[in-house]
């Protein structure tokens, strides 16, 4: 295994016994959602959250000034022209934290894949090819870029992967339309989705993170 991505790390409830790997959106990092941890109501799982810091990069649409990104976002319309490069490498490099967390203990099917934005879409990326089955994976104010090489790549392991969406009814920067489109392309290719709005912008709301700790709860519970 090479060099890991660093991480922030925050454990519930004893000894963990899961493991929710959670990417960050563009320009923040690994601390941006470590608040968001007491709030999900997970506290007696032995749930391991990991808050990996993406690597530093130019990005276009911000005139290429060097931040923390997962890929490069070269025009406006986010949903085309993806820097599909970075978007191959970062996704090795998630599921090298994946690799790790089944190195350490934790089943394959007790870790869940989430991420903001553009980290939903690389949590997407990696759930949907990764070999060994997984427990869920959780898209919030995402998409998924073009991508014809998905339906040949996904794992079987993975065929029916749960999925929780979220989105804001008001996202200036995501538009619904493409939190749909995924959501349509998901439910096609067989998953089960589940499919949340909010009235909110670019953001998360206090409704989504308790819809979300409860459908984490079915995933990774004694009964998940």
């Amino acid at each position: 295994m090479g060099e890991l991505l660093p991480c922030v790390e925050i454990e519930t409830g004893g000894p963990a016994r899961s493991a929710v790997i959670w990417l960050h959106g563009l320009g923040a990092d690994g601390h941006d959602f470590e608040p968001i941890v007491p709030c999900l109501g997970l506290n007696d799982l032995g749930v391991r959250f990991i808050f990996p810091h993406a690597p530093r990069r130019p990005v276009t649409i911000n005139t290429g000034l060097i931040m923390r990104a997962w890929y490069d976002i070269r025009a406006l319309d986010v949903g085309s022209d993806p820097d599909v490069k970075a978007i191959r490498e970062s996704a090795a490099l998630v599921a090298a934290l994946v690799d790790r967390e089944c190195s350490r203990g934790i089943a394959s099917g007790k870790i869940v894949l989430a991420g903001f934005s553009q980290g939903g879409v690389i949590a997407l990326r990696v759930a949907l090819r990764y070999p060994s089955t997984l427990a869920g994976a959780v898209a919030l104010s995402s998409y998924l870029p073009e991508d014809p090489a998905l339906e040949s790549e996904r794992s079987p392991a993975n065929e029916r992967l749960p999925i929780f969406q979220a989105h804001g009814l008001h996202d200036p920067v995501i538009p619904l339309e493409l939190a749909e489109k995924a959501r349509d392309r998901l439910q096609a290719l067989g998953h089960p989705v589940a499919w949340n709005t909010y009235p909110m912008q670019h953001e998360v709301h206090p409704e989504e993170i308790a819809d979300l700790g409860a459908w984490l709860r079915e995933r990774l519970g004694e009964g998940g």
